[in-house]
């Protein structure tokens, strides 16, 4: 299937649920309080008027019903505070996946050793950007990208799903087309479409408006698609070097709300998904909590009077802390008034409360348990009661790395053919075998106590023993450490039942 022809709207109508829950997702990742306020009608800088907006009907009329809807006064400074959860999340989504790099294995030696060097360059810290921005977004698309003149090698690159249209067939992607806009002038705007199907990708300029693509025109008539004027052929398509697609999506998780939408079922869940009313609680929770402090603080009320200067010559009022008294403009009566203390009780305990039963009910919610975010103490304890208290994370950790390892084995093995195509080589491109590491590991006295218990018994050989101690080592450095242990024991001898045995 072609690049569109032009002239119609972009982006296909069809996707407006999806992009519409990202953006939704996007601004509370963001921990943007400014695009908060505008996502629900709360900003009073400019649009539509956001008291009106309380009372209306529909999807505008219950959004800007939010907390985030209600706006701040015109004159007063804005008073809400955001807590940045929803980062805190994906952070964490990601950290539980790439805390360790993947093991990539394949069963030829010049291929592992480029497939190594690869691997060194960057890959995990893009594999973490990429969890973290699938975890917000529902999902992330992977692949190779080269330019010879930066370096000698392709790298992987992640691209975020609200700036992606794919197609599904039977659930697996089979083409995807990207798009970005690369320039915008008096209303006119320019969007550089790349298309990609098995074996090549196709690249196209197109001028036209906010919501329509417009025509198509050359490459040249933009910086960031003229290097590829000179590279395509007629049909504007670009050879990868690879029988399959390049391009990988990796769902965060599966769908739930577009299920009936058969152009929508395939694109993946954010964890924010449906833990949008309990953060904008936990921002009202906080915000009250704040507001309690500002009222909370002492005030002393008398008359203006006492607090002005008592004429030439008359000196003036005493004032040791002017920021503790509040003038109230009325005539001292001849008793005089009596200063009257003004200290608001500050609810710590409620909204401690409140805000912590929120948070766990928001990690919960999405699938992680509050130890993973450092809820519950931080005493020491061995890997086994880390794994029993995670237990939730470590199961989202599992469904997750069921969609990562088959997508990183396609990735790597259309990388591997990206490289022998363009950069040559001896290489063989081939799709490897995925390992992802433990997240949670034992702590090494730990393991020594439990290997010397084990040695005594004389439950266990000293290759099993080396290879508990050293889960991430291969056989040839488990075989190397048993020889050098049992030289150190002197248990290094020969068998004396083959002693003397001619060849």
């Amino acid at each position: 299937m072609p690049l569109p022809t032009g002239n119609t709207a972009w982006p296909p109508p069809y996707l407006g649920p999806a992009l519409d829950a990202m953006h939704t997702w996007d601004a509370w990742w963001s921990g943007d309080p400014d695009r908060l306020e505008q996502l629900y009608g709360g900003s009073t800088g400019g649009g539509p008027d956001p008291k009106r907006l309380q009372y209306a009907g529909g999807v505008v009329g219950r959004i800007a019903r939010w907390w985030w809807g209600t706006p701040t006064a015109p004159g007063e400074r804005r008073t809400k505070m955001h807590v940045p959860i929803a980062g805190d999340l994906c952070g964490g989504s990601a950290d539980l996946l790439f805390s360790e790099p993947p093991k990539l294995t394949v069963d030829h030696d010049s291929t592992q050793d480029r497939l190594d060097e690869l691997v060194d360059d960057g890959m995990l810290a893009t594999l973490q950007t990429a969890a973290e921005v699938g975890a917000a977004l529902g999902g992330v698309y992977l692949r190779p990208v080269y330019d010879q003149d930066v370096a000698d090698r392709p790298w992987i690159v992640a691209e975020h799903a609200d700036r992606a249209l794919p197609e599904f067939t039977w659930g697996r992607l089979s083409a995807v087309t990207f798009w970005k806009v690369v320039r915008e002038e008096d209303g006119q705007v320019w969007r550089w479409l790349e298309r990609h199907e098995p074996g090549a990708i196709m690249h196209g300029l197109y001028q036209g408006t906010k919501d329509n693509l417009g025509r198509p025109v050359p490459l040249e008539d933009s910086e960031a698609t003229a290097q590829f004027a000179t590279l395509v052929d007629a049909e504007g398509a670009i050879a990868t070097g690879y029988d399959g697609l390049d391009v990988v999506y990796i769902p965060n998780q599966s769908s739930r709300r577009w299920r009936c939408q058969p152009k929508l079922k395939d694109f993946g869940r954010s964890d924010l998904d449906g833990v949008e009313p309990l953060m904008d609680a936990l921002d009202e929770t906080y915000s009250s909590w704040m507001r309690d402090i500002r009222l909370g603080k002492g005030r002393i009320v008398v008359p203006e009077s006492y607090l002005q200067s008592q004429g030439p010559g008359r000196g003036a009022s005493w004032n040791p802390d002017q920021e503790a008294f509040a003038g109230v403009n009325m005539l001292a009566r001849g008793d005089g008034m009596s200063l009257t203390v003004a200290q608001f009780a500050i609810r710590v305990n409620e909204h401690r409360d409140t805000a912590e039963d929120l948070v766990n009910q928001i990690l919960r919610s999405a699938g992680y348990s509050g130890q993973t975010f450092g809820l519950g103490g931080d005493a020491a304890v061995t890997a086994t009661e880390i794994t029993a208290r995670e237990r939730r994370s470590m199961t989202t950790r599992g469904r997750k790395i069921l969609r990562w390892r088959p997508a990183l084995a396609q990735l790597v093995e259309a990388w591997l053919a990206v490289d022998q195509h363009v950069f040559g080589g001896s290489s063989v491109p081939q799709r490897p075998t995925v390992e992802f590491e433990d997240s949670v590991q034992e702590d090494p006295l730990t393991l020594a106590n439990t290997a010397d218990v084990l040695r005594r018994a004389q439950a266990a050989s000293t290759d099993t023993l080396v290879r508990m101690a050293h889960p991430e080592w291969d056989d040839t450095m488990v075989a190397a450490e048993v020889e050098r242990i049992q030289q150190e024991q002197g248990m290094a001898v020969e068998d004396p039942m083959q002693a003397g045995v001619l060849p």
